[in-house]
């Protein structure tokens, strides 16, 4: 049995995946994984078809030698420029009240020119700089009037965490089924030339808010869990404490893709915030009758 992308594939899996590559010896990569996701119905919540998941899963299986594949078309390697330009240079010291921010909101950050600054904040300034985030996801410009305050940016939640999967209760089959109704905050700066306290936790009260419903219209099904991680060596998680996210425990100091344990990461404290009240019963397989109501 072999693991690939979150899923398990069995001998003859493999041996039904080399089938079809030779039946079609003029498929691209892209349609050949289109094919694999048919084959095995392997699907989003939302009934999409997993696609990059499964590119990513036979490219793996590829540089383990279980299957081969035609000739990549392009060779796509991650940016790794720094972006800069004038639209996200560092801005005059800006002095806020809470109190006085009546327009404060959370705005989608779109395609084109919007995503490009995004891009920007976060690569000049959150330390973690920026990465492609594969699968799912969203992003936000925190905003008051026309000023950009702040950035936020959810993903696809960890694979397999010991505390968090402790705290839901949740077997390893439910976990592998269930796992999309957890999202994970990747990102979250408020910009360096901000200062207005509370801002980070009214910011994580708006986005309680309003994303199980962009997630919901965007992917088709609403989450029921938010996770972060912070890097305890530089953050204490104040935000998130005041803003009722519960810190289940700590990270073992190793990355997602650490088959090693090489244990090279910072260790961070793992966040989590319930979004519905019954989210255990939905997550352990069992959702109620009724849908959940987002908490308020």
């Amino acid at each position: 049995m072999y693991k690939y992308s979150g899923k398990d594939w069995s001998q003859d899996d493999i041996e039904r995946i080399r089938a079809l590559i030779v039946g079609l010896p003029m498929a691209l990569r892209a349609e050949l994984a289109r094919q694999v996701c048919e084959i095995f119905d392997w699907r989003r919540p939302n009934g999409q078809l997993k696609l990059m998941s499964c590119r990513l899963a036979m490219l793996k299986m590829y540089r383990s030698k279980l299957i081969e594949l035609p000739p990549a078309r392009s060779v796509f390697r991650v940016p790794c420029r720094t972006f800069a330009s004038a639209a996200s240079d560092l801005q005059p010291h800006m002095e806020l009240s809470i109190k006085d921010l009546v327009d404060l909101r959370l705005e989608i950050v779109a395609p084109g020119k919007p995503l490009a600054l995004w891009n920007e904040f976060i690569s000049r300034y959150h330390y973690l700089g920026y990465r492609i985030m594969p699968g799912a996801q969203l992003r936000y410009f925190i905003k008051a009037g026309d000023r950009i305050l702040g950035v936020m940016g959810f993903g696809g939640a960890a694979w397999k965490v010991a505390p968090r999967d402790r705290f839901i209760g949740w077997s390893s089959e439910q976990r592998q089924s269930r796992l999309p109704l957890i999202v994970n905050q990747t990102r979250f700066l408020i910009l360096p030339w901000v200062r207005c306290q509370n801002l980070a936790t009214k910011s994580l009260a708006l986005v309680t808010r309003r994303l199980p419903g962009d997630w919901q219209e965007r992917y088709g099904y609403r989450p029921v869990l938010f996770e972060t991680f912070v890097d305890v060596t530089k953050y204490h998680g104040t935000c998130y404490k005041a803003g009722n996210w519960t810190q289940v425990g700590l990270t073992q100091g190793r990355s997602r893709m650490d088959r090693h344990h090489a244990n090279d990461q910072p260790v961070k404290s793992i966040w989590l915030l319930p979004l519905t009240r019954d989210f255990r019963r939905t997550l352990i397989g069992h959702p109620p009758i009724d849908p959940p109501s987002v908490l308020q």
